[in-house]
């Protein structure tokens, strides 16, 4: 079942809007078969694992591995229980079940239906972890939230900038820790600003130093004051403006204006948009009164955040996180800090 979960891993960023899998198939405690889910509209993990095994009558008396339920209703591709069935694989081995509401538990019982011997549950937190953005869609109806930033030493997120100073960004992190940060872009389907972020740092929001497609980028421009020389306006890359005023394309069709209720709760709002479009995962990048407003909202589900050794003594402090620490690694001369949300 590890196998099938660091196999999974491999299309993260690849597969939306479905989740992850990977699939092994065993035959006398040998692996003669394995495969993941690549892309949205191709083969599902199940089948790929079933196709590489060269000698198909081994597949009779083998066990096959999977890390979340197989699905039992016709999408883009036919059902994986009954492509198992078809090849009269005796027995299945599930890390989790699937609680979107199209398979949930039908595929498991289609497979005991058909006389598959099938067990679930093994390794079954590692299992839900790696599509906690699919669960989270599905069951709390809203994108997986990932908050981060970097702050200096001293608990600052930026220097406190002049109104007019010309747009650029301050760095805090190394060059390690900006590589790492676009690897996420590339993991998540949208990415977060506010109009001062957009301003002060121009920022492209790309994945230009890492391979991978960039993610839907996201300003929130109320008044629509912003100049459409910033690199968010550029129509390069698919971007959505929310504001107070209009709904409408650019020429290109790669900007979109959404019109929202600034006098009403606009996380709501905008979580509300982003999960009608189908939208599973979103980094919020900046600045500090959107990071807060998110943080303080409650809809978040993990937090970066990247210490520098850079003291500044002054500027924009830090929010103060209270969250249940994860992890913490050295990433040369910056630390990096994951919480989670426990509530």
């Amino acid at each position: 079942m590890q196998r099938c979960i660091d196999l999974a891993n491999n299309g993260l960023g690849h597969t939306y809007p479905n989740p992850l899998v990977g699939s092994v198939i065993v035959c006398n405690n040998k692996i003669i078969g394995e495969g993941y889910h690549t892309k949205s509209g191709e083969n599902h993990a199940e089948v790929n694992a079933i196709n590489s095994v060269k000698d198909k009558s081994l597949l009779e008396k083998s066990t096959i591995y999977v890390s979340l339920e197989p699905c039992s209703h016709f999408g883009k591709t036919p059902p994986c229980a009954d492509f198992i069935i078809k090849n009269k694989i005796p027995k299945v081995v599930i890390g989790t079940i699937d609680t979107f509401s199209e398979v949930c538990g039908r595929g498991i019982k289609k497979l005991k239906d058909a006389g598959c011997d099938v067990t679930i549950g093994v390794l079954e937190n590692e299992c839900k972890e790696i599509n906690k953005r699919f669960f989270t869609f599905h069951q709390k109806k809203r994108p997986y939230v990932i908050i981060k930033w970097a702050q200096s030493f001293d608990g600052f997120i930026s220097i406190t900038r002049q109104k007019y100073s010309k747009p650029q960004p301050y760095w805090i992190s190394n060059e390690t820790s900006k590589i790492l940060s676009h690897k996420w872009r590339s993991e998540e389907q949208a990415i977060i600003v506010g109009k001062n972020t957009a301003f002060s740092d121009n920022p492209k929001l790309d994945v230009r130093d890492w391979a991978g497609q960039s993610p839907l980028r996201i300003v929130i421009d109320k008044k629509l004051e912003l100049n459409k020389n910033l690199h968010l306006l550029d129509d390069t890359v698919k971007t959505l403006v929310f504001n107070n005023f209009e709904n409408k394309f650019s020429k290109s069709l790669m900007t979109e204006y959404c019109k929202i209720d600034f006098s009403s709760d606009i996380i709501s709002q905008i979580l509300n948009v982003l999960y009608q479009k189908q939208i599973q995962s979103l980094i919020v990048e900046g600045g500090t009164f959107l990071i807060n407003s998110f943080y303080n909202s409650g809809f978040w589900d993990e937090i970066y955040v990247t210490f520098g050794k850079i003291i500044l003594n002054s500027g924009i402090s830090a929010p103060k996180i209270q969250g249940k620490l994860i992890s913490n690694q050295k990433i040369d001369t910056n630390i990096l800090f994951n919480y989670k949300n426990i509530i």
